[in-house]
């Protein structure tokens, strides 16, 4: 998923830079190039990873001390990331003990074992232009706390992605009984089909979430400069997951992607 997932961050931190700047000289294969960018619950770093290639400061973070032991060991196979290793959560944010070859142009790679919630009164509100949580959602028991967490981390302007599977028939079949029952390509009981969140109700938390009173999302449709939602498909012919085109609301109807900007304050 990770080509399609970059593919529509890309294109919306491009948007708005130019929505903000129409005279702005952007080049959108470097677009990401020093932000400083979490990834929440990021698993074994594939993600982390492909944002670090295109140059951004990616602190990939996830609640598994396991999942980090794996992301660092595959990380520093690499020696042309700029990876840093040994940070516990415990450390001031400063610390640092590199790893890699710096280059002028690429970002820095760090993980730590810690929670959203640990990493916000650690770091505090606004400490990245760039919040992504993949198929995280949908394992919480508090998802509005959740959301809080991670909203609360994004700085005025910044990007929020999210990842995750709308609570649908359709959604059902294919990622409980066909992946898990029939097919016994994920193991049981990996996903809870009531935790699952459709993508209007992601849309209607951030239409009353407010950040110095000002909503996320106003107006009753969502402007695709405040939010918008993307279906993401696999074909199997090519073997490989697509991004669907813009509007294409019967592609969402499984996994998706949302991405909000948080207001300029």
């Amino acid at each position: 998923m990770n080509p399609a997932r970059i593919q529509f961050l890309r294109d919306k931190v491009t948007e708005i830079a130019l929505d903000d700047d129409p005279n702005a000289s952007v080049n959108p294969t470097r677009i990401l190039r020093g932000l400083n960018v979490l990834d929440v619950g990021c698993g074994g770093g594939l993600l982390s990873e492909s944002l670090t290639r295109l140059g951004a400061n990616t602190l990939g973070i996830d609640a598994s001390a396991s999942n980090i032991s794996i992301a660092s060991l595959h990380a520093s196979a690499d020696p042309s990331l700029n990876f840093t290793s040994g940070i516990s959560s415990l450390l001031p944010a400063h610390t640092t003990v590199h790893r890699g070859n710096k280059a002028e142009g690429k970002g820095t790679l760090t993980y730590t074992h810690t929670s959203v919630e640990e990493l916000l009164i650690e770091r505090g509100e606004g400490a990245f232009d760039i919040v992504c949580s993949m198929e995280v959602i949908e394992h919480v028991d508090n998802p509005r706390d959740f959301l809080d967490s991670c909203a609360r981390l994004v700085k005025p302007g910044g990007h929020l992605l999210l990842s995750t599977i709308a609570r649908t028939p359709l959604a059902y079949f294919l990622t409980i009984f066909a992946a898990e029952d029939l097919l016994g390509f994920v193991s049981k009981g990996t996903h809870t089909f009531s935790k699952y969140v459709n993508p209007e109700e992601l849309e209607g938390f951030f239409r009353s979430y407010r950040s110095q009173s000002r909503p996320w999302i106003s107006g009753p449709v969502a402007h695709r400069l405040q939010a918008e939602t993307r279906g993401i498909i696999f074909v199997p012919w090519n073997n490989e997951w697509v991004l669907t085109p813009r509007g294409s609301k019967w592609a969402e109807g499984c996994n998706y992607l949302f991405w909000v900007r948080r207001p300029l304050e």
